[in-house]
């Protein structure tokens, strides 16, 4: 069956013209966690020179997003695959790029670090990964509806939670990926693009 959500359809529009500026022109292209499809499928519809390989640990989710693919007759998106990013080496050697959206607060912090540390062994220099979703900054959330969410996920799991920008980027850092930018998005979510660097 394939699955669908309102808020992936809701963002990937914001989303999409965030990649369209930050990816390479040509290349592969990771999406980490790619849940119902959605995402993946309006990305590679709108940036076609890439191909796109999305995955999730979740094998319905990866029927949905193989169903989804097939029904929009896309040829540049490959069959989904299997990735838990805790789970190394990665079945991915290689990638030009890399996306994650709303993943790291719906996980425990030591898949934010697995990401990280995953995305740095795959990526080449200057290649980038992008995540999206809610934030804190320097401790504070920056909305009511995003402390709300974020009670609302620590009650479901102690482990889960919003990030705070700062942790994130620092654990970033020494994993080898520097903070490029990070970008307003509607629904207080943010944009957080690293660069792989070249040492």
């Amino acid at each position: 069956m394939i699955r669908h959500t309102p808020a992936a359809e809701r963002n990937r529009q914001p989303i999409l013209e965030v990649l369209a500026a930050v990816l390479p022109e040509s290349g592969l292209v990771l999406e980490v966690a790619s849940g119902t499809g959605q995402h993946v499928e309006h990305f590679a519809a709108a940036l076609p020179a890439l191909q796109w390989q999305p995955s999730d640990p979740d094998p319905d989710a990866r029927a949905s997003i193989d169903a989804r693919i097939r029904l929009a007759g896309l040829d540049n998106v490959r069959a989904a695959i299997a990735l838990d990013v805790r789970r190394t080496p990665w079945p991915l050697e290689a990638a030009d790029a890399i996306v994650c959206i709303n993943m790291i607060h719906i996980a425990p912090w030591s898949a934010a670090l697995a990401l990280l540390d995953g995305a740095a062994a795959v990526l080449p220099p200057g290649g980038v990964l992008v995540l999206y979703g809610p934030y804190m900054r320097d401790g504070v959330h920056t909305a009511p509806s995003n402390a709300r969410f974020d009670a609302y996920l620590r009650a479901r799991d102690p482990q889960w939670g919003v990030r705070d920008l700062r942790e994130v980027q620092a654990a970033a850092a020494a994993a080898g990926l520097a903070l490029d930018r990070v970008l307003e998005m509607p629904a207080n979510n943010l944009s957080v693009v690293f660069r792989k660097g070249s040492g």
